[in-house]
């Protein structure tokens, strides 16, 4: 499987990744979690203004094959929802990261990225994966 990652990102090993710009991230799930899904039927919009943990439950997500819990790569307060998703899940499945973000929040500790993967290390981890 060829995984697509992109330069600037932030990985999990849940497959999340996070794109920081100042005191916000943008967070969606990684080109290799849509291809082991499936066709994106539905995203549950989070509560708007809900304050999450790093690596606490963030939104729920299904598919043609499964139902899957998108976990938080960083603490903060969800500030946006990708309404797009509400109407086109599959956004997703087309584009996981630029029209098929799923949602923003506004970073509560910005150091917690040290936890998270480079690009250089996702792929060796996602790669070893299959």
């Amino acid at each position: 499987m060829d995984i697509s990652v992109q330069e600037g990102y932030y990985y999990t090993n849940e497959h999340e990744w996070a794109k920081i710009e100042g005191g916000t991230a943008r967070i969606g799930i990684t080109d290799y979690a849509q291809q082991k899904l499936g066709d994106i039927t539905y995203v549950e919009p989070p509560e708007i203004g809900k304050e999450v943990e790093q690596f606490e439950f963030l939104t729920g997500i299904e598919s043609v094959k499964a139902a899957s819990d998108i976990y938080a790569p960083l603490s903060g307060r969800i500030t946006a929802f990708n309404d797009a998703l509400e109407q086109s899940p599959e956004l997703i499945n087309k584009s996981p990261y630029e029209d098929g973000w799923i949602v923003e929040i506004e970073l509560s500790d910005p150091k917690e990225v040290k936890n998270l993967m480079s690009v250089k290390a996702y792929k060796e981890y996602a790669g070893g994966l299959e």
